[in-house]
Order: C-alpha cells, then sequence, then structure tokens
C-alpha cells in the first residue's frame, strides 16, 4: 500500500512537471511545487534510508522502487527557485540566489548521489545501499546546513 502511494504521489509530480520548465504563474506556486518535489523526494529517500539502519525491515524491491522515485523527482525542484521564490512561505535563505553557481554545484552533487543510490538499490546488496545511503544524505545535509533556514 504504501509503494502504491508513493507512486501515486510520483506520478501527480510527474503530471506537474512540465509545469516546472515553464514560469509559474505566481513566486507561490513555485514554491508549492519545490515544496512538494522536496517532500516526495525526501519520504523516499527516508524510506531506503530507514532500511539501511535497521530502522525498517529491509526489503530490497521497496527500497528500489523508493530509490527510483527519489532520483526521478530529485530533477524537479531546482526550476521552482526563480527570481521572487525567496520570499513568502519558504525555509530558503537568501544565499540560493546571491550564490546561485554554489547552490547549483550542491544540487548537481545530490543529484548524482541520488543516482548512485537507485543502482545501489537494483544490487539488492544492503552494505552498499548504507554506503549510497550516506553519501546522498551527506550531500542533504551540506546543502541543507549552507541554504535552508532553521
Amino acid at each position: 500500500m504504501k509503494t502504491l502511494i508513493s507512486f501515486a504521489m510520483a506520478a501527480t509530480t510527474l503530471a506537474f512537471a512540465s509545469t516546472a520548465s515553464a514560469q509559474f504563474a505566481k513566486p507561490e506556486d513555485a514554491i508549492k511545487y519545490r515544496k512538494n518535489a522536496l517532500f516526495v523526494m525526501q519520504q523516499n529517500f527516508g524510506r531506503v534510508a530507514a532500511m539501511a539502519s535497521g530502522k525498517a525491515p529491509f526489503d530490497a524491491k521497496v527500497a528500489a522502487e523508493s530509490a527510483a522515485v527519489a532520483d526521478y523527482v530529485a530533477k524537479l525542484p531546482w526550476a521552482a527557485f526563480g527570481e521572487g521564490t525567496d520570499k513568502g512561505d519558504t525555509r530558503a535563505k537568501p544565499e540560493i540566489w546571491k550564490e546561485a553557481a554554489k547552490f547549483k554545484e550542491h544540487s548537481d552533487k545530490m543529484q548524482a548521489e541520488m543516482s548512485k543510490l537507485a543502482a545501489a538499490t537494483k544490487t539488492g546488496n544492503l552494505d552498499s545501499i548504507k554506503a549510497a545511503v550516506n553519501a546522498t544524505g551527506g550531500t542533504c545535509k551540506a546543502c541543507h546546513d549552507a541554504y535552508r533556514k532553521d
């Protein structure tokens, strides 16, 4: 059931993916879009991370499905960090727009690590998955520390 919900959430996100490449009608729309994409990514990554840490039973099929969703969704939120989206219901720090190239480096690194995680889950090897979870989580933390308000 959880897998079905994850895929339904991913499908909803995918349905709106074309919106990300176009201009958003309002800054609030972009903020909502990126927050939802990041939420779906985090939920799916978190499921794999819980298995890797022993907090949830390991299920190779669920891990691979969740990592695949997280990998795809990891590409979506970045188009929604446009002009005017630094104000409103957001925890994004102003440094995102002041250090755009550095922020992009962080997002690119996270996406690369998320792809490695997706590949690791396809092997079903828990040790490989643990290493990939740690690397991916490290990229998330580094970006959050630099660019997300508490």
